[in-house]
């Protein structure tokens, strides 16, 4: 895969990278915004400037957990190399197109991991594979939504209890002041979080150019890199996804989207602080259902929850499959310039 010297090629796969981590916040970012849009708070121009400032700064708070898991705990960083990352990133960016063009709130992280495996995978076998960080990703699929649901559930009761006395005008008038705070934590555990998946590409991309030395780490400006790729892909919006996240599932009042952007932004500092890359699109649809839940069951829209589960479900192999296809066609353009 030579297209005109190693040192280009380079450039052209970190460009790559850094359009997924683009392509990331535009898919995502109505992770970050569509409860405050949707309860009418801030409209959507605003709320996407609001919601990229949180991903940008995002790298100030949080370590680089989640960039070492995702840069040598997914696959081998030895066997990666210029035809893998760029299997990976083909089959992610692919997944991603196809599902924002459907409006489907599929996760940008799990379709990065996924052709990470299938692009490892068609390359070296299944020996390639570092089970431990791969089971990490597996379980966080599973627990992040739950821990997601369960915590927004409990900040229902919890404030609905707290506000009992007070009349819906004044209890509308804090929590429409208090979801700024709450998008803000939402917003900055998604940059934390969801930009260090490319920082880890980026760096195991050098890793194996030898360009970052004798031991694997992620160099400064690919951290400041990533930010700000995700952060303009945030300004740029995702208004589809939007509108299935912030109306669709179920109806929001401010009180509500405060909790689920407060349950799903505790879910992903935690997941941030230990390494595991979650999904931000799993973590704010489980608070979301979690919020309506906690109302009654039917306020969910079963149907439509059931079909983000299915696009859950589906992510990983599919952009897998994808990858390996852009990681063999890697390879035989490789054998047609040699």
């Amino acid at each position: 895969m030579d297209f005109t010297g190693p040192g280009l090629l380079l450039i052209f796969l970190v460009a790559v990278a850094l359009l997924f981590d683009f392509l990331n916040g535009l898919h995502d970012a109505a992770n970050s915004i569509a409860t405050i849009v949707s309860t009418r708070v801030l409209s959507a121009r605003y709320a996407v400037v609001w919601a990229a400032f949180f991903n940008f700064v995002a790298f100030a708070v949080f370590g680089l957990h989640v960039a070492n898991t995702v840069g040598k705990g997914i696959v081998d960083a030895r066997i990666v190399s210029d035809a893998v990352i760029f299997g990976a990133l083909g089959g992610a960016i692919t997944w991603n197109v196809i599902t924002w063009l459907g409006g489907i709130p599929s996760s940008s992280s799990h379709a990065l991991i996924g052709g990470l495996l299938g692009a490892g995978i068609a390359k070296a076998g299944l020996k390639a594979v570092v089970w431990d960080g791969v089971g990490k990703t597996i379980a966080g699929i599973v627990a992040s939504p739950a821990m997601g649901f369960v915590l927004a559930m409990v900040l229902v009761l919890a404030v609905s209890w707290i506000f009992v006395k007070a009349t819906p005008a004044f209890a509308d008038g804090v929590f429409r002041k208090l979801q700024f705070v709450s998008a803000s934590l939402y917003s900055l555990g998604h940059g934390g979080n969801d930009a260090q998946k490319t920082m880890g590409i980026i760096a195991v991309l050098l890793f194996a150019h030898a360009k970052t030395g004798a031991a694997f780490h992620v160099p400064l400006w690919v951290v400041l890199a990533c930010q700000t790729a995700m952060a303009a892909g945030t300004l740029a919006g995702g208004w589809r996804i939007v509108h299935t996240m912030g109306s669709k599932i179920t109806r929001l009042s401010p009180q509500q989207g405060f909790c689920a952007e407060t349950g799903g932004a505790i879910t992903l500092f935690t997941a941030t602080y230990i390494g595991v890359p979650v999904s931000t699109t799993h973590t704010i649809t489980g608070a979301i259902i979690g919020v309506g839940a906690a109302r009654r069951v039917s306020a969910v829209r079963w149907n439509v929850a059931a079909g983000i589960v299915w696009a859950w479900i589906i992510t990983m192999p599919f952009a897998g499959l994808l990858a390996a296809g852009f990681y063999l066609l890697a390879r035989f353009a490789d054998r047609l310039a040699g």
